[in-house]
Parts: structure tokens; sequence; C-alpha cells
């Protein structure tokens, strides 16, 4: 066996018999709070959302979620107060001449959206908690990178084009309305990639769903090449704690704690497989050449060199301060890959990511052909 697999075999282990520890940790973590909140969601139905709904009941708040009715209206809980309105179009009626302690804006990305609702509960609530993106920051070429690095300024700040370019420059601006409305009692948080169950992106997806099928598996880059991301589960949950806290400021919400390679993640999500998946590494250089793409042909991971040198690497040790989790690597792979076995024929068939199979067999044929 190589250094590589031995570690990486060991890393997989570790996160395996992990499991049922921390599960049983973090369960407890959902008792009954000694000072229920009335929590607001705007949004609730989405991908974070219902677990923050759940959550949040499970230990004894509130909870009134806002939307339009339209994304998955069966997953609200009995006893969660609904009301309806659409943000696009500026209708907050249902919103007026009510108090909550906490507002949690899930969903926003146009400044306008968050300037709207967050001037109309200023003086009717007393918290507002906003889901950002790391992909505010303007430069992701430093590894380490924490809160205070500079984000994006638009061109043009009136621009309601959400494009790949403006995506980040859209919610710095949603983070100044916030914090304009809501001066001292705001918390930005600025998750990276978000997975597991609900996922409907397949960016994390598509590695438990390609491993699960075993044979040769395309594995990119260098196996020590750092990777981030957070379950849904652990943001959502935390989320709700940090309304708990009124834990202000900003904080970037990936993970897990300690650095991860993606190695370590592909042998992790391989250990709660049967197929025997066998991983063939190629360099970053040469899925370049073949016009592989890092992130959506090969999900999650980036080649830490030039301008993304930090991207798999940013500094989370705020958001751990103030109780951010994260549940075992194989508890997440799990939960994705069932979700992902209850999916209808149809969507199993269309996966919004990863390389396609005929193309992966090619890639490897060729660096096999090379390296001969």
């Amino acid at each position: 066996m190589s250094d590589i697999s031995r570690r990486t075999f060991v890393a997989a282990a570790a996160a395996v018999t992990g499991a049922a520890a921390l599960a049983q940790s973090q369960s407890s973590q959902s008792s009954k709070v000694a000072k229920p909140l009335r929590i607001l969601i705007l949004g609730g139905t989405g991908f974070i959302g219902p677990y923050q709904v759940r959550y949040a009941v499970d230990r004894g708040h509130k909870v009134t979620v806002f939307n339009r009715g339209k994304t998955n209206p069966n997953s609200v809980p009995a006893g969660v107060e609904r009301l309806q309105g659409d943000r696009s179009v500026g209708q907050l009626d249902s919103l007026k001449g009510r108090e909550w302690d906490v507002v949690i804006d899930n969903p926003s990305t146009l400044p306008r959206w968050v300037r709207d609702a967050a001037t109309l509960l200023k003086d009717s609530a007393s918290h507002y908690v906003f889901i950002s993106t790391i992909s505010v920051y303007k430069d992701e070429s430093k590894p380490g990178m924490d809160e205070t690095a500079p984000v994006i300024e638009l061109p043009d700040p009136t621009t309601e084009q959400i494009t790949g370019e403006a995506y980040g420059g859209l919610k710095a601006l949603a983070e100044k309305e916030a914090e304009k409305a809501f001066p001292d009692r705001t918390t930005v948080i600025r998750p990276g990639l978000i997975v597991g169950a609900g996922d409907n992106s397949d960016r994390f997806t598509y590695w438990p769903m390609r491993i699960a099928k075993g044979g040769e598996v395309l594995a990119p880059g260098n196996p020590t090449d750092p990777v981030q991301f957070v379950d849904a589960r652990d943001l959502g949950e935390w989320t709700i704690r940090v309304a708990e806290q009124r834990a202000f400021g900003t904080y970037n919400a990936v993970g897990p704690a300690h650095r991860l390679s993606i190695a370590e993640m592909l042998y992790g999500i391989k250990a709660v497989t049967t197929a025997g998946a066998q991983f063939t590494w190629v360099p970053a250089s040469f899925l370049e050449e073949q016009k592989v793409a890092p992130w959506s042909d090969m999900p999650v991971w980036v080649p830490p060199a030039g301008e993304f040198a930090g991207f798999g690497s940013i500094n989370i040790q705020r958001a751990l301060a103030a109780g951010l989790t994260f549940r075992p690597l194989a508890d997440t792979a799990k939960s994705t890959l069932d979700y992902h076995e209850s999916r209808d024929a149809e969507r199993k068939a269309k996966f919004r990511a990863g390389i396609k199979p005929e193309r992966e067999a090619e890639v490897l044929a060729a660096w096999k052909a090379q390296k001969k």
C-alpha cells in the first residue's frame, strides 16, 4: 500500500468510526433552549431552509417562514406559521405590523431584495442574519484568507443581472444593505460549497454517485490538493445557534474544521460504498490540456494555483469560535447518496455537474497513452 493510500485509508476509517459519536454529540445540541426566540425565515423551503426550520422547532423556537409558496411547500412542519409574498416585486405586505426577535435571510442575491426587507423590518426585529457567500472576495489567490479580505466592487452597482461575474459583487452589496438597516445587529454568513441531501446542483453529489458505480474513477490533480465544503445540515443548524447567541459580525462558513485533501474526500466517500472504485490521479496540467474543467467537470476541486490558490483553504477560525461544527464526511456522503437514490430515473439521468462517463473514459485512456 502506498503512503498516500495508507494515509487516506486511515483518514477514511476514522471518519466512519467517528460518525456515531459525533452524531450523538450534535443531537444534544437540539435540546430545548431556555429562552425561545421568534424567528422569521425569509425562504425556508429551499436547500438549507428546511434544516433551519426543523432544528429551530426542535429547540423550542417559534418559527415563521415567508416565501412565494411555490418551492417544496410540504417541507414546512406543522406548527410553523406561513406567510406568503414575492420579494422580486416588493410584495411584503404580510410582514407589516409584526415583530420577531431575529430575521434569517436565505435566498437573497439582489441588494434590492435585502434593502426592501431589512428596511421594513429594522424596527420590528433586533437581529438580521444574512446568508452570503465566499464568492464576495475579490482575490482568492491567497491561502488562509479571512473575513477582512477585500470584496468585489461592481462597476455598475445598479445591475441586477445575476451572471457568474456579478454574483459575488451583488452579494457583497446585499451584505451592505443588511448592515445599513441593522447597524451592529447584523450577522453575515459566507458559506462556500453547500452539500448534502437536497442539493440540486449535483456539485458534490457527483462524487458519491460516481464512486458508488465502481470501476476506474478519474481523480483530479494532486491527491494533497485542499477542498472545502459544508453540509447543509451543519450550516442550517449553526445559523440557528448564531441567532441564539446574537453572534454579530461576519463569518466564513466552510469546512471541515481541519484541512481536507481531495484524496481524503474521495477515499472517505468510498468508505461508505461497496463497489470497489479505483482512483486514477490525473495532473491538473493534463486535465487543462484535455479541456476538463475544475469545479464543473471535476466538482468540489479547484487546483490550488494562480488566482485560485487560496480557494480551498479559506480561514474559518471565527466561525469555529462561534460554535460551527461539522458532522463526519461519512455521514454527509451516505445521506447524499441516499438522497440521490431516492430521485426518479429521469432526474438521475440528467446530472448537472461532473464529467460525462464517455468523456471520463476518453481522458483516462489519453492519460494512460501519454504515460506509456
